[in-house]
Order: C-alpha cells, then structure tokens, then sequence
C-alpha cells in the first residue's frame, strides 16, 4: 500500500511523511485496509465464549420445526453486548497491552511528526537557507517557472534528508520492534529511494503549477489553489493504486478459484466490473493483511494481499471484500474527495491570512517577499501543516464515517457476522481494541475493533444467516402442502 501518498499539497516531503495520521483520509480511499494477524488462530477461544453468551442460539436453528418466528426467537437471544466483551475477553492480556503500546505510541508520533515539520520549516526560514536557494535558482535561469523547479528539487531533498532519523525510526525500525515488517534495511530504504524520485517527480509538477497560480491571481490564490489540489489529489486517489503501486510490489491474477469466485459473484452482484482478483506480494515488506477495489473507469481492479490469503479464512475473506466493495459501490472515492475539497478551501482561506501576516512581520527577516517567492514555500508547508494538525479529529472522523458504512455494506453483502469479529481481533494486532470514546474520536481514522464487533453482534441478533430465510419458507411449504 502506498503510505506516502496522501494529501499531495503537503508542500513538502516532511508533510507527505511526517504527518501521514492527519492526511490518512486520502491514502484510506486509494489503500483501505482491513488488517489482520496469524499471532490469533482461526479457532479463536471466543467461539466457546460467544456461544455461552447466545442464551441458546446453537444448531438448534437449522434442526428446528422450520418456523420462521422460532429461527427469529433464536437469532434474536444473542446478548450482542455480552458477545462483544467476550470477544474482546478473547484476546490474550499480553498481546492485547502489546497492541495498545503500539497505537498509542501513534499518539505522540502525530506530535513529533508535526513538530518535525514546524522545526525543518524554521530552521529553513530562520537560517535564510530557504532565501539563498530561491536565489540559487533565480540565478541558474530567468524563466520563472524553472526557478520553482530548480527551488524545489533541492527543498525536497533537503527534507527528506532532514527528516530521514524519524522515518527511518517510524517506519522500518519500530515496525520490526513490534513484529509488523519483515523487509531488511537495503530493501527497505530501496524503496524509500523510489519514493523520493516519485515525490521529486510528482512534488516538482505540483509546485509549478501552484506557483503560476500565486503569480497569476495573488489575491484569490486560496481559491484556484484549491482546484490544482484537488485535481492533484483525484491523480492520487484514483490513478497511483493502478500505476504506482506496482512498482513497489507485483501484482497477478488470483490462481485460488475457491476465493476468487465467491469475491467476483459478489463483485457481479454489485455492478463492479471487473473479471479477475489480483493477489500482491505484501509479506515481502509487511505481516499485515490488507485489500482493495480501486481505479477508475477502466482501470477498476479487486486485489489483495498474501498475507490476507495466509492469515483469514474463507468467510473473513469475503466480510474484508465485501467491506472493499462498500467503497466502491458507495462512491467514497468521490465523496471524500469532495470533503478533501472543502477542507482545503477552508485551509487555503487561513493560510492567506496567516502566511501575508507573518510576511508583513518577518519577511525581511527571511527574505520572504509574497506568496509568489518560493523562498515562502517552508512557511506556507509549515502553516497548512499546522490546521491540518489541529484538525486531525475532524479529519479521522470524515474518514470513520465512510468506514462505518462500508463495514455495514460489507457485513449485509457477505453475511459474516463472526468472521467481521475475527477480523476486528486481527486488525487489534497493531490497533488498540477498546479504547475510549475521546480516544477514538481524536485518533481513529476507522471504527475500533470494538464499535466493529458490536455492529457484527447486532447484525447477528437481528439477521438470519445467509439462506436460513430461504431454508425456512421451504420447510414451511412442504409442511403445508404447498
């Protein structure tokens, strides 16, 4: 999955990085995932535990009188409250203290990212660095747009090279400490290389066109500003995952029909089309599980990941695609990048405040001379980078939002109710089961694993299972006569 590309007007390497938490609403609709683990068995303890909770819900169903109001009676003595805590009572206490470790050291990752950022940003504005390049490449040419270009390229070196200790720290270090990752370092910084060029590349166009637009329009900026980003982002969202992504893993065709046909009668049934699954090569870097249906217009494609095919069963397969297909079918795509849009106009309208005050106080000082200078470039990083700080419980929650509906759209597609819970257990590997309402509220870009049992368990004590409704109108009808 790609982690680095999310909010592209980021303006900095630092940004695309540093604050990845805060701008997960874009990467979730180009790499939504649902994790999981092989540290949980298939035959989890909270089988037994569910079934002591059910008051009586057992095979008694199936070998009933065949009466829809008794099948009903029975579905419906679930304890969707009880089942969930012992769901939840399941998991072992170590492993659930290691998970919770692990996410909520997130917390203060979110901090020091953002502090990263506000650091390199002072730094390059303080020290006049930021002055002395604009004037390096105002030198090198006198077309304005190759000044941004000649600007940028090192800016963004700069950055990444500035920020490497964290990420290498973040991403490959504290992944290993926690059993997450399974890449070397030579493989690993392998592929941070390939980021950077993608990042030099993408970063570089991006900045010449917003810069045009500061030079153009220095007055209503924010608002043109908005369309390149959000036409930038829609690049992202809906092009990288077909394109981008295979150069980081390799993408093949499903060669397992005994997954791949129940995952494309569901994709039929849901007017996505597409004709075959993919399966990627994730383990190579990662022990988590992910999947997704992405694209646009022809390039829609269903893929997911080996170690989702190691580590879950047939029935938790189909509950993780079927949450996927949520995404599509419910056009969260488009959706998001709607809300991406607002945010974005609301952002840019407080970074003209904020970046034309702080020019008229120290732009002197930092041989800042307007919006237009790419010598701003760091303060203008550094300012976005703070609202979108400050707004990462608005942010996460757009994002929980359309997580929720996928997950509803997904248990009434498959019809898994356990294998949702299974994995929700899976996916608390590395995110904190049962945190508190503020802490979810704040953190979580997708619903806790407990907000998602419980949606399984009311599901299941309120539903019959798949064909149970067919199976009891038969047996009516033949003991009926009809």
């Amino acid at each position: 999955m790609i982690t680095l590309l999310s909010l592209t007007l980021g303006v900095t390497t630092s940004c695309l990085v540093s604050v990845k938490k805060v701008l997960l609403p874009i990467a979730i609709v180009t790499a939504l995932v649902i994790s999981s683990m092989s540290v949980l068995s298939d035959e989890t303890p909270a089988r037994t535990s569910i079934q002591s909770a059910t008051s009586g819900a057992s095979a008694d169903r199936i070998s009933g009188n065949g009466s829809d109001s008794v099948s009903l009676q029975q579905s419906r003595s679930l304890d969707p409250a009880a089942a969930t805590r012992a769901w939840l009572d399941s998991v072992p206490q170590d492993k659930r203290e290691k998970s919770d470790a692990y996410f909520e050291g997130g917390y203060w990752l979110i901090l020091w990212n953002y502090l990263l950022v506000a650091g390199i940003s002072i730094l390059l504005l303080s020290s006049r660095i930021s002055a002395r390049l604009r004037d390096f490449s105002q030198r090198l040419t006198r077309y304005e747009t190759l000044q941004v270009a000649c600007y940028a390229v090192p800016y963004l070196l700069l950055v990444f090279v500035v920020s490497f200790p964290l990420n290498v720290y973040e991403h490959f270090f504290r992944e290993h400490q926690y059993g997450l990752a399974t890449q070397s370092f030579p493989a690993w910084f392998r592929e941070q290389l390939i980021g950077l060029g993608i990042t030099l590349i993408a970063g570089t166009i991006f900045f010449i066109v917003l810069y045009a637009v500061f030079r153009r329009a220095p007055k209503t900026w924010w608002i043109w500003g908005t369309g390149v980003a959000v036409a930038f982002s829609f690049f992202l969202l809906f092009i990288a995952p077909v394109f981008i992504e295979p150069l980081f893993n390799t993408y093949k065709p499903l060669t397992k029909p005994e997954i791949g046909e129940p995952i494309l009668a569901m994709a039929r049934a849901n007017e996505i089309p597409v004709k075959q699954v993919f399966e990627v090569d994730a383990s190579r870097q990662t022990t988590r599980a992910s999947a997704n249906v992405s694209g646009f217009l022809g390039t829609t494609r269903i893929a997911l990941n080996d170690n989702l095919l190691r580590q879950c069963t047939l029935p938790e397969i189909r509950l993780v695609m079927a949450h996927e297909m949520g995404h599509y079918v419910l056009n969260h795509g488009a959706k998001l990048l709607t809300y991406l849009g607002i945010f974005i106009l609301i952002g840019f309208a407080l970074t003209r405040i904020l970046f034309d005050a702080a020019v008229r106080r120290w732009g002197e000082r930092w041989g800042v001379r307007g919006i237009a200078d790419p010598a701003g470039l760091p303060l203008l990083a550094w300012i976005f980078c703070t609202l979108l700080f400050l707004a990462t419980p608005l942010l996460n929650t757009v994002v929980r939002v359309t997580e929720r509906e996928a997950d509803a759209f997904g248990i009434n597609t498959a019809r898994e109710p356990d294998g949702m819970a299974e994995v929700a257990l899976k996916l608390g590997v590395y995110r904190k089961l049962n945190p508190t309402p503020l802490e979810e509220f704040i953190f979580y870009d997708h619903p806790s694993g407990r907000s998602r049992i419980r949606m399984a368990m009311d599901w299941k004590a309120a539903n019959l299972p798949a064909g149970e409704s067919l199976k009891s109108e038969s047996q009516n009808r033949k003991q009926t006569g009809e």
